[in-house]
């Protein structure tokens, strides 16, 4: 299981990094989950990032708009992303979610075969009308993502255990394994369900807050101290 760090400056970036994370995920809390940074910090983290690093970006918490989010697709492969993450907000259903991911990944792929593109639902997908989390692997593997990932849409302390219970999560990493796809989790997930989302099946598991100096996302930063030791924990799995 790789452990995905999301700083939101290089200084942040430069904590994960000593840290030890795998992937370091590019993204902007103040515009939601998956809120987007801009083209020049994902550049400046890619620029600092060690070349065996991933760099993953976020393109936000998009709505159903395939051009744009087709543009901010582009703008991220520019950027230097190795890892490309789209949070299906404003796509209702299946079909919506198809059409935007097929048309991203198009871009993407368009670009360089070697970027990976990743489809993102949210486990509280019906606080806020996005696509239901389940059809995320089949999006996924219908539109030539890469990765199928789940995380919560509302940051306000729930986790993503108070959205999917064992055996969802379970179903969501096996049909994403089934499709020949791997899966990433995230949402505000504790130190001790480390353990549990690896018994799952879970091959990326995001962090932001338990990475922070107070386990808080918004107010705290990315410690070097706080990522050494959920790696630590995850090489004991």
């Amino acid at each position: 299981m790789l452990l995905l760090i999301s700083p939101i400056n290089t200084e942040e970036a430069q904590e994960a990094i000593e840290g030890g994370a795998d992937i370091i995920d590019v993204k902007n809390p103040k515009e939601g989950s998956l809120g987007a940074n801009f083209p020049w910090v994902i550049r400046s983290i890619r620029e600092l990032t060690p070349e065996n690093m991933l760099v993953s970006a976020t393109l936000g918490d998009v709505p159903y708009k395939p051009g744009t989010v087709s543009l901010a697709a582009a703008g991220a492969v520019a950027s230097g992303a190795d890892y490309i993450k789209v949070g299906l907000y404003g796509t209702r259903n299946y079909s919506e979610a198809l059409e935007v991911m097929e048309n991203v990944v198009k871009t993407v792929k368009d670009a360089s075969d070697d970027i990976l593109v990743v489809a993102s639902g949210y486990a509280d997908a019906h606080r806020v009308g996005a696509v239901d989390p389940m059809e995320i692997p089949r999006v996924a593997a219908d539109s030539g993502a890469d990765l199928a990932m789940v995380d919560t849409a509302v940051k306000d302390g729930n986790t993503l255990f108070d959205f999917m219970d064992e055996e969802a999560i379970s179903k969501f990493t096996t049909d994403t394994h089934d499709q020949g796809l791997k899966n990433a989790l995230a949402g505000s997930i504790k130190e001790d369900q480390l353990k549990l989302l690896y018994d799952l099946g879970c091959d990326v598991v995001g962090i932001r807050g338990a990475a922070c100096t107070g386990g808080d996302r918004n107010n705290g930063s990315i410690n070097r101290d706080a990522v050494s030791r959920l790696k630590a924990m995850m090489k004991d799995f």
